[in-house]
């Protein structure tokens, strides 16, 4: 049987435990100790986490209280697990609607406004305006329609700031103002223990 025949039915023999195991996420580091991405946040199912930790391919930093069993081992659920080969964080960051919304901290880059956002051309289309980082702004529904296909003076508008492609480290940082609804107590040294002090 290979190595990863074995991983098969090691996998197998624990999702046949409980169904209340799906709630067990586990928080994905980088080899450095810092997360794979802040938002959406790195979490892996609990059952990747184990395959992987028994792959040798992670280590096992925290876990939770909860474990589960196969007819032969008995292990605590990783709640915090660190790549043992460093990935690479990615240079070039995709022209997204969710990264451009992230670059914008989902507010409308008129009115400040959050909630339903769409996209809006500061430079209308069809004067000429291209859909580029420079051009394209978070916008809310409102101040989309207020503008329509008018320039902002016309409009009466003016944008909260400039609109500039982001750096993969500054949408990186921008993504940790937003942690997601859950955090486990294991993981918040892990999520900010490299921000700034205030001083």
């Amino acid at each position: 049987m290979s190595p990863l025949d074995t991983a098969q039915d090691f996998r197998t023999e624990f999702t046949r435990s409980p169904g209340s195991l799906k709630h067990y996420p586990a928080l994905v580091l980088n080899a450095d100790y810092r997360p794979l991405s802040y938002y959406p946040l790195s979490l892996w199912p609990w059952q990747d986490a184990v395959k992987a930790a028994y792959l040798d391919r992670v280590d096992i930093v925290a876990e939770y209280e909860a474990q589960v069993h196969s007819p032969t081992v008995s292990l605590k659920i990783p709640s915090v697990v660190v790549l043992k080969d460093y990935v690479k964080p990615q240079k070039r960051v995709a022209f997204t609607r969710f990264n451009l919304f992230l670059r914008d901290e989902f507010r409308c880059q008129y009115c400040g406004a959050r909630g339903e956002l769409t996209f809006d051309h500061v430079v209308p289309r069809a004067s000429g305006g291209r859909t580029s980082w420079e051009n394209v702004v978070a916008a809310c529904a409102p101040c989309n329609l207020r503008k329509g296909a008018k320039s902002l003076r016309r409009a009466g508008l003016s944008l909260r700031k400039p609109p500039r492609q982001p750096g993969a480290e500054e949408l990186r940082n921008m993504g940790r103002k937003f942690p997601p609804n859950y955090l486990h107590d294991s993981w918040v040294d892990f999520l900010y223990w490299d921000a700034e002090l205030d001083a």
